[in-house]
């Protein structure tokens, strides 16, 4: 297996935050606070959207691996800025890099570890570096007046520049396990706006353009595929979940994440978090909270990593990581969006 080498990381989340209080009542904050886990998150100001994040997130990566072009540039989204053309060549030609080969993918919150094992195989054929963004509007999905859905979810964006690895180099990434199940499409669906339903059914005024939810299949199938996931990447590697310095999960709701850490069991002690400050970024929420833990001194070099996700599709995937030493760069500002 080719090795896979992580050269930086960089996460973008834009200006403005969004208080409970901003959304809700008293008593409501209260729940989302309890039970979703979401204090605040970053909402994209108007006029921009998701390939302007992406951007963002994969400029600051560059940099921290100290390259000024990479041979394919990989988009993990669910909110893509249009059904046609895909955001990922215009991220490119955003970076300098018009002409190289750039493409999108949706996995949904599984996205960026999809990515990620696409660009092992890349880098196993034809290409020397990858550039992996996932990057959300996810605040554009929601319906604003859903409490089920509009308290969750954030925007922003993470990135990363993979390599091949050198001969005798360790890999930081280990194996992968994913998987799909398409007969729950629908727990995690925006039924209207593409070929099967291109406008929302008679009567249900614009509803059907924004995310549906069913809360507890979500929630069964998250805690259930992530654990199965999770367990089979470690075992793979050679590892066992004592052997595990941190568990990196999407942060879909705190109800998830304490449900995985009984199931497995792991110490939730040991598990980064980020969703009371951006919500669930979907695709771009691996990388962020990465970006962010790496940045703030939380990950030392020779941590043995696991790293999970579950998402619409169904989708769900997990891989290992052994950290090396690696830059990451985090800002907090306004969208370029010329």
């Amino acid at each position: 297996m080719t090795g896979m080498v992580l050269a930086g990381l960089g996460c973008w989340l834009p200006p403005t935050v969004v208080a409970n209080t901003d959304l809700m009542n008293t008593e409501m904050d209260s729940f989302v606070r309890r039970r979703i886990g979401v204090v605040s998150r970053h909402r994209i100001s108007q006029g921009a959207a998701t390939v302007h994040l992406a951007a963002e997130a994969a400029r600051l990566a560059m940099h921290a691996a100290a390259v000024n072009a990479v041979d394919t540039l990989i988009l993990a989204t669910t909110t893509p800025d249009r059904l046609c053309p895909a955001g990922a060549p215009e991220v490119a030609s955003r970076l300098g890099l018009t002409g190289i080969p750039a493409f999108d993918i949706n996995a949904g919150c599984s996205g960026f570890l999809y990515a990620l094992q696409l660009a092992r195989g890349l880098l196993a054929t034809s290409a020397g570096t990858v550039l992996v963004v996932g990057a959300e509007s996810a605040s554009t999905m929601v319906n604003p007046a859903d409490p089920s859905t509009a308290p969750i979810f954030g925007d922003g964006a993470g990135a990363a520049v993979v390599r091949r690895a050198e001969q005798g180099e360790d890999s930081t990434f280990g194996p992968t396990a994913w998987g799909s199940d398409g007969t729950l499409a629908d727990a995690i669906a925006i039924p209207a706006g593409g070929s099967r339903q291109r406008v929302p059914a008679p009567g249900r005024g614009d509803a059907d353009l924004f995310l549906h939810l069913r809360g507890p299949e979500v929630l069964r199938n998250a805690v259930r595929r992530m654990k199965s996931a999770a367990t089979e990447a470690a075992e793979a590697a050679g590892w066992t979940l004592d052997d595990v310095d941190l568990l990196i999960t999407h942060q879909a709701n705190a109800t998830i994440s304490t449900a995985l850490a009984a199931a497995l069991p792991f110490p939730r002690e040991r598990m980064p978090s980020n969703i009371h400050r951006v919500g669930n970024t979907a695709a771009a929420s691996v990388p962020i909270l990465l970006a962010e833990a790496a940045a703030q001194g939380l990950l030392a070099q020779g941590n043995r990593l696991l790293l999970t996700a579950f998402g619409s599709g169904l989708s769900w995937a997990a891989t290992t990581a052994l950290w090396p030493c690696v830059a990451s760069l985090t800002a907090y500002q306004k969208e370029t969006t010329p």
